[in-house]
């Protein structure tokens, strides 16, 4: 998201002025509001008005910033990933323990109920929309897998990793796995699990002297 906002402070916006903290306290009110609701109601029936009602604003604010509910949740989501990603995954030397750190840290957040029904809603609804399904992919997604690439690229400079291991599919096999069990819900998301995944995983990936 942009850091460079008029007054009025658009998504992301950041500064001093009265005007800009009363917009960042309306935007995350929005962001509660539209993560609370959709949990409760699925994306269908969420609506710009049932927003601005439970968020205490009015339905205008919400389309001066966001042209849709879709764009409000991915952007509810993104708030929090955007700083994830600034900050990259931790790089200690042991990549086995950072990735256990990182995706130990995941299971925590995707079995928290207020988190796991909003998130659950709008995948469902990605499903039969390809236009969300993009956006969800693009906006949340991709920016999660190319920290995880970036992370398996150091290591592979280090010569933990085979030097012709692909670091895009070596990413979704950490992460793909992951996401089946919590979104199909073939399994327990525990710590545990997450251990494992990362030790065959990289049983795969590493070096071969």
């Amino acid at each position: 998201m942009a850091n460079k906002a008029a007054p009025d402070a658009p998504p992301g916006s950041a500064g001093g002025t009265p005007t800009r903290r009363y917009s960042e306290r309306s935007r995350q009110a929005i962001f509660e509001a539209a993560l609370a609701l959709v949990g409760e109601v699925g994306y269908e029936k969420l609506t710009i008005e049932g927003i601005a009602a439970r968020a205490g604003v009015g339905k205008q604010t919400i389309y001066r910033w966001w042209p849709s509910k879709a764009a409000v949740l991915l952007d509810a989501f993104g708030s929090a990933a955007d700083a994830y990603e600034h900050e990259g995954l931790p790089d200690t030397g042991d990549l086995a323990a950072d990735l256990k750190v990182v995706l130990r840290a995941t299971v925590d957040e995707f079995n928290d109920a207020a988190w796991q029904a909003p998130y659950r809603a709008l995948v469902a609804a990605g499903t039969n929309d390809e236009e969300l399904s993009r956006s969800f992919v693009g906006r949340l997604m991709e920016p999660g897998i190319r920290l995880y690439v970036e992370r398996l690229r150091a290591a592979r400079e280090a010569g933990e990793l085979d030097p012709d291991v692909d670091l895009r599919i070596g990413a979704e096999m950490l992460l793909s796995p992951f996401s089946q069990r919590w979104l199909m819900r073939t399994g327990e998301l525990t710590h545990a699990f997450v251990d494992t995944l990362v030790d065959q995983v990289l049983r795969g990936l590493r070096r071969r002297d």
